[in-house]
């Protein structure tokens, strides 16, 4: 018997029902309540931008408010003990960058484990550093420069935005493997360590890359080598500390979203859907590249051997570099903001 014409309608409109039901899940909102990224940073800096950037595009996704919540102070530690400790209900995330994985070594008590506090949602973004000179320097290679602080050693100094940022321990990571000795100078943010590169009265910085590409440009400094895997985009010609035959220098700024523990593992799964879609889109792709961030994604397990990977490394490092521990909530580092530019 041949099927009934209403009948063949109704089944290829429940198989369409089917078929978008992923997508009708993933745009429903949580709840009427708002969900509020934390971000342990001041307003305007870089991981406030991103967190705003995708605050916007989930907003827009599950058609339900999304605000941002800035509780900077020492190095993240106030906003990141805040994240930790609200309801575990998926109302409030976290978006972070690998310095609260540096604390754990550079603190000598933290309200917070990177590794059991958080539930990992998903890497969003990450930020190359790219090792810069004053041009003064007889040094038109990263090779050179190591040659020439073997040469004299405690003769070159570097600065940073502040003890314990990623800047500092990019530094210190390659004084170790390299086994050079040069002299920290250490600055409340970046803006005052980059005059005085250019001023020459600092030899050497790591820097972000996209903020220091236009004084490169107008030979205001000279760049060595990018602390990445691979080459930048934005900077093609420069090359990594790998292909320069310095093996281990791969540091760089990455940013990541997490929720508390315990936080549902299917509330944890429609973020990290979310992101990936989110991350996916041309236009948000843009966006982070103006910012000189490359976009990411992933898995919450990917992030987690990210979290556990980095962690141990950078105690590895903060410990041969016999670096002094911080008293926790002593606020040195409250000035030193993540990708400052």
């Amino acid at each position: 018997m041949r099927p009934h014409p209403l009948s063949r309608r109704s089944f290829g409109k429940a198989a369409l029902a089917l078929a978008l039901l992923p997508q009708r899940l993933a745009a429903q909102k949580l709840s009427e309540r708002p969900i509020v990224v934390v971000v342990p940073f001041t307003a305007g800096t870089g991981i406030d931008i991103l967190a705003r950037i995708f605050g916007e595009e989930l907003q827009q996704r599950w058609g339900q408010t999304v605000t941002i919540e800035n509780r900077p102070g020492a190095s993240g530690n106030i906003g990141t003990q805040y994240a930790a400790t609200r309801p575990a209900d998926g109302h409030t995330i976290m978006m972070t960058v690998n310095t609260f994985v540096m604390n754990v070594s550079l603190f000598k008590s933290l309200p917070y484990d990177p590794q059991t506090s958080f539930a990992p949602i998903a890497e969003v973004a990450v930020g190359a550093l790219a090792l810069a000179v004053h041009p003064a320097l007889a040094a038109a290679s990263a090779p050179a420069l190591i040659g020439l602080a073997k040469a004299s050693p405690g003769k070159i100094n570097y600065a940073s935005p502040g003890r314990g940022t990623p800047q500092h321990l990019a530094m210190e990571l390659l004084k170790l493997t390299a086994q050079i000795d040069l002299v920290h100078v250490p600055y409340s943010g970046s803006a005052g360590a980059v005059r005085d590169l250019v001023g020459g009265h600092i030899s050497a910085m790591f820097v972000p890359l996209h903020t220091v590409l236009p004084l490169a440009s107008e030979g205001q400094v000279r760049l060595l080598a990018v602390a990445s895997g691979e080459r930048s985009a934005l900077a093609p010609e420069v090359p990594t500390f790998a292909e320069l035959g310095v093996a281990g220098i791969d540091v760089d700024l990455w940013y990541a979203l997490l929720a508390p523990a315990e936080t549902p593992a299917a509330i944890i799964a429609r973020y990290n859907a979310a992101v990936n879609e989110i991350l996916s889109t041309p236009k948000v792709r843009d966006s982070l590249a103006k910012q000189g961030l490359s976009a990411r994604g992933g898995s919450p397990a990917t992030l987690a051997q990210l979290i556990a990977a980095d962690q141990a490394r950078w105690a590895r490092v903060v410990k041969e570099a016999a670096s002094p521990r911080i008293e926790a909530g002593s606020g040195q580092l409250r000035n030193s903001g993540p990708g400052e530019g």
